[in-house]
């Protein structure tokens, strides 16, 4: 084809062109709508004439210079058409002609044209309120190249109401001046009236005081009317259709709003209630979020539960739902990610290929990061090995290393996933705070405190320790407003300080992070309160500031250390014991001041590892018991990104052989863990697969601060019928943590995610009650299943309880839940406020990672426990505690772990246990005691349970009478049987069965105590309590210890930086890549 031809050059300038193209259209349009306005105005000027006569309606009366405009304007128009029709025909003329917009622009031009050659034709009558068709028809074309010229398009609803709007008017405009015509031979109605009647009758009211009288005028209504009742529908068809889709994609977030409104978006492959409420509930619960919106950007259609919640006026207005993926720069843009204060991506963990979830996750970080550089990012990932794809991004939580760094350390610091989920999420303390029973009210208003940071020098808490030490600022701010200092973070250094110890001297710009129930800002004080707290706390520290102390419990685990003193005394000095009662008629026992600055010299005689004071004293016993441990660094990295820990390793690689516990090798032979003769209890991980972040589980366990003596020995356990649980050393393990549910992800129901786990760990908890159990589900509903007993009134009492909360609007209504409370179970899922959290609050992750060992900082202290012991006593209150720990080890206490019983009240209604359980009671305790005097030696089973005694002899004697009669011994006999046959309980058959298991497998039967239940017994936490809090027996303390290594000598080389030495110079080398 031949681009320089006149017709070729025509086509380009009117059609191809764009821009050209554009302004003929906008032209064209323009036209149109001038000829309807000299319709009109034609109307207006005409005065109406008398008589009923037909010719009226063909001949009107139209001035000169009126005429003039009009033939103007037809004969443009109809060049105009004629030229486009030219340049845009293919061949077949009729599809040209016979056209509606070129038929109706025939019939309102010609005439005029002809009216030029024959004057007596130019009052004719002509439709030329037609051309309103003919402008609407402009117009849709207009649009089109309009969006062709800015390349940009709109909606498909903008368009379709566009449609819909200009079809309404023009059949109300072209009703109006087609009755307004033909009643020129009936009432003579003006524009007015016609609008007026045109309006009535198509809202369907109908008057009836303007109607039309001639027949022509009544078939033009009837016409119309068809006309509207078949293309208003269509219109209306089409624009629900587009709404009901746009309600689904969610439309689009203005620009102009997100230029003056915040917003962050949140992007996730799937949608849930769960989720969406998790988040809207922590992120506007920081007051200085309310006036940000969230938009949420999901490929998925929106759910029945997500839309109702998204309805409530509450939500309604702050959240955006929109359908699209990130990984298309369209859905990103109507998302406004460039302009958005953060963007939140969340994996889909209860995809059945995790891997899979997490390529997801990768991909839509990369394309945020891509289209929206500036953006901050805050990832979570599921499995460790894929984190390091995604380091670009501000805030990272990978859910598997906290997952398996929580069960760790609930192995050897109780209940540290329930102390983590409470510091990371809002509360203002006030679950429980209507519960009858004491526990629920003191652990709900503890479970308040969160984690907040000021900088020293603004701070009323802090601002006086400028130039003291860490421990002394932490011990003062607490004995005088109930604040915990935890840790601290210089102005010029990016790391944060958990606990850095007595030497680290506070500076006026440090960052001081604590545990509070309110922020500094948000806190009100009242100088008489303070004037009674400093009273109240000055008799604790008063008073002899020279008594030395000996020693004090500060274990972890089971195995006490003892620590010197750092203030200065004499070598023979009184222990930490109670004194003899002489002493204690004349002075209680005192404990030494917290000093300002540490004493140097003392710092180093008592700072090093409590395990390292082991080594190098007791030699003869390491070798005697084959602990040949070294320090230093992991020589291999499971994954990539990994974090180095300096933590206890082997000299000598163990053989692969060796590592499977059942099977016996050349090198030993052995084929269970009581062979073995382990000296610590085991901690046994039942899990699915061997995946890379079973690293994160033992690293933990093994770290450098852990002491030698207290090291358990890990197994692994892939699969756990009951031969292998009973090889592996079930009877006598520590604790068992179970994490096998992978296998089980579903998404026809994401709640049955838990169900393998709950099942398997009900099994253990009625094969093995006093084993120790702890797992971790995905929902945290889920969690009232852990150790289910159906007729717990308690348990019962406590599910009430839930609801209330979750009534009242707790955001942590599960609290409550015993195995939650104890640290028994717990839920990654509510990590999920971790991430939330980190965006007013970007020090979280970091605080949490090292608080869990997952990340280790030179001069930041680590989190350990110690346990209150009946010589411990003395010390009475936790502010004592708080000065005996600051004054003597530089521990820093933030919690209290209590255990204590159950107090049920002894009415019958609310016996908490079943008939079956007090039988199993009953007849667990006659197989240790002769059937004579078994009255004697249970007597309380008779005196406290009569009805029960007597409904389980009537069961017998009813058992007894069916089934034939024998006479004499035989019957005798035979009735017997079944008496013990039924009187057997289930708890005693399911022991009788992991008896004889056992013993089929050769395995002793000394260890096992099936009757050892401790649902007597319930556990709770109390985070960071006040100060007069009186301290109980066996109360365990959650302390921060300062790093040991931060005070070793640089002049004196120990045994642990020659070591450090040897095996962790290449093994550096290999995890930092």
């Amino acid at each position: 084809m031949n681009e320089n031809t006149f017709k070729e050059r025509l086509k380009l300038f009117f059609i191809k062109n764009q821009r050209s193209s554009l302004r003929i259209r906008l032209f064209n349009f323009s036209l149109k709508l001038l000829s309807c306005l000299l319709y009109i105005i034609r109307v207006l000027l005409e005065n109406p004439s008398q008589g009923n006569e037909w010719s009226h309606i063909f001949w009107v009366n139209r001035s000169l210079p009126l005429w003039g405009l009009q033939v103007s304007v037809a004969l443009i128009s109809l060049f105009e058409t004629i030229l486009l029709g030219y340049l845009s025909y293919k061949g077949n003329i009729w599809e040209q002609i016979l056209r509606i917009p070129f038929i109706l622009e025939i019939i309102n031009a010609v005439p005029f044209i002809i009216s030029i050659f024959w004057p007596s034709l130019r009052n004719l009558f002509v439709p030329v309120f037609l051309n309103c068709w003919l402008a609407k028809h402009a117009l849709e074309n207009m649009i089109n190249d309009l969006h062709r010229a800015i390349q940009r398009t709109q909606s498909a609803m903008f368009n379709q109401v566009l449609i819909l709007i200009s079809t309404l008017l023009c059949l109300i405009f072209t009703c109006i001046c087609g009755i307004q015509h033909l009643e020129r031979i009936g009432k003579k109605l003006n524009l007015f009236d016609s609008l007026y009647f045109c309006i009535v009758t198509f809202s369907t009211v109908g008057f009836g005081d303007v109607t039309p009288e001639t027949w022509s005028s009544k078939l033009f209504v009837v016409a119309m009317i068809c006309v509207a009742l078949v293309v208003l529908p269509i219109q209306f068809e089409q624009l629900a259709y587009l709404w009901m889709e746009r309600q689904k994609s969610g439309g689009n977030y203005s620009r102009h709003r997100a230029q003056t409104e915040k917003h962050v978006v949140l992007c996730v492959s799937s949608l849930k209630i769960d989720l969406l409420m998790d988040f809207l509930n922590e992120f506007y619960a920081h007051p200085r979020l309310q006036d940000y919106y969230v938009v949420i950007l999901c490929p998925t259609e929106m759910d029945v539960q997500v839309r109702r919640v998204l309805q409530i006026p509450m939500w309604s207005q702050r959240v955006i739902y929109l359908q699209g993926s990130a990984l298309k720069d369209q859905d990103l843009l109507r998302a406004k990610m460039d302009d958005a204060e953060a963007c939140f991506i969340l994996s889909s963990r209860c995809e059945v290929d995790r891997t899979s979830s997490d390529h997801q996750t990768i991909l839509r970080a990369w394309a945020v990061k891509d289209f929206a550089p500036n953006c901050p990012l805050y990832v979570q990932i599921l499995k460790p090995e894929n984190k390091f794809h995604i380091k670009f991004a501000d805030h990272v939580v990978c859910e598997e290393e906290f997952k398996y760094a929580m069960l760790a350390l609930n192995c050897i610091c109780p209940a540290t996933s329930t102390l983590i989920t409470l510091l990371v999420h809002t509360s203002r303390g006030q679950e429980g705070q209507q519960s009858p029973e004491q526990w629920q009210k003191m652990y709900g208003r503890c479970s308040g405190n969160e984690v907040y940071h000021i900088v020293l020098e603004e701070s009323t808490f802090f601002a006086e320790y400028e130039g003291k030490s860490f421990t002394y600022a932490s011990f003062h701010a607490h004995k005088k407003f109930g604040v915990c200092l935890i840790g601290v973070r210089r102005e010029d250094n990016k790391n944060i300080l958990l606990n850095p110890g007595p030497r680290y001297i506070m500076n006026s710009t440090d960052i001081c992070f604590y545990i509070n129930i309110t922020k500094e800002e948000n806190s009100a004080f009242k100088n008489q309160d303070q004037q009674r707290k400093s009273n109240v706390s000055r008799s604790f520290y008063h008073g002899p500031s020279r008594l030395p102390v000996h020693s004090i419990i500060a274990s972890m685990g089971t195995v006490a250390i003892d620590l010197q003193d750092t203030s200065c005394r004499s070598a023979s000095g009184p222990t930490l014991s109670l004194p003899t009662e002489g002493s204690k008629e004349i002075r209680r026992p005192s404990i030494a001041p917290v000093l300002e600055v540490a004493d140097t010299s003392s710092i180093q005689t008592c700072d090093l590892l409590s395990d390292q004071s082991e080594d190098e004293t007791t030699p003869d016993e390491e070798i005697s018991s084959n602990l040949e441990y070294a320090k230093g660094y992991p020589p291999y990295s499971p994954y990539i990104g990994s974090s180095p820990t300096f933590c206890h390793l082997l000299h000598e690689k163990v053989p692969f052989c060796c590592l499977r516990l059942d099977k016996s090798c050349q090198h030993n032979y052995y084929e269970d863990a009581k062979a073995y003769g382990f000296k610590n209890k085991l901690i046994i991980v039942a899990a699915e697969t061997a995946g890379n972040g079973l690293y994160n589980f033992i690293v933990p366990l093994r770290a450098y601060y852990r002491p030698k003596k207290e090291l358990n020995p890990i197994v692994l356990l892939l699969d756990n019928p009951l031969d292998d649980l009973l090889r592996c050393g079930v009877t006598f393990a520590a604790n068992m943590v179970v994490v096998d549910k992978e296998s089980t992800m579903s998404a026809e129901e994401d709640y049955m995610a838990d169900a393998k786990t709950i099942v398997n760990v009900q099994t253990l908890f009625r094969l093995f009650s006093s084993l120790s159990i702890i797992t971790e589900l995905t929902h945290p509903a889920n969690m009232r299943f852990m150790q289910f007993r159906a007729k717990d009134c308690y348990s019962l009492a406590l599910s009430k309880l839930e609801k209330k909360e979750r009534e009242r609007g707790s955001n942590l209504a599960f609290m409550f839940r015993l195995p939650f409370a104890a640290g028994r179970v717990f839920s990654i899922s509510m990590l999920d406020t971790l991430l939330y959290q980190s965006f007013v609050k970007d020090y979280m992750i970091s605080i949490t990672r090292l608080l869990l060992g997952l990340d280790t900082t030179p001069g930041s202290g680590f989190l350990c426990s110690m346990k209150i012991t009946a010589d411990d006593l003395w010390i009475r209150t936790y502010a004592r505690l708080y000065q005996k720990l600051c004054s003597s080890t530089g521990d820093v206490p933030i919690g209290i772990y209590r255990t204590e019983s159950q107090k049920l009240t002894t009415s019958e209604s609310q016996i908490s246990i079943s008939v079956e359980e007090w039988e199993d009671t009953k007849d667990s305790r006659e197989q240790g005691h002769h059937r004579g005097n078994h009255r004697n030696s249970t007597s309380s089973d008779q005196s406290d349970h009569p009805l029960l005694r007597r409904k389980s002899m009537q069961w017998a004697r009813r058992l007894s009478r069916k089934g034939p009669k024998h006479s004499g011994k035989t019957a005798e006999k035979i009735t017997q049987q079944r008496l013990n046959l039924y009187r057997r309980s289930e708890r005693q058959e399911l022991a009788e069965l992991v008896k004889n298991r056992m013993k089929h497998l050769g395995l002793s039967t000394v260890g096992y105590d099936e009757m050892n239940d401790h649902q007597s017994t319930l556990s709770y936490i109390l985070i960071n309590p006040s100060p007069d809090t009186r301290i109980e027996l066996n109360d365990v303390v959650y302390l921060i210890r300062p790093d040991p290594l931060a005070y070793l000598p640089n002049s004196e080389p120990s045994r642990r930086n020659s070591i450090c030495n040897v095996t962790g110079q290449d093994s550096r080398e290999e995890t930092q890549l």
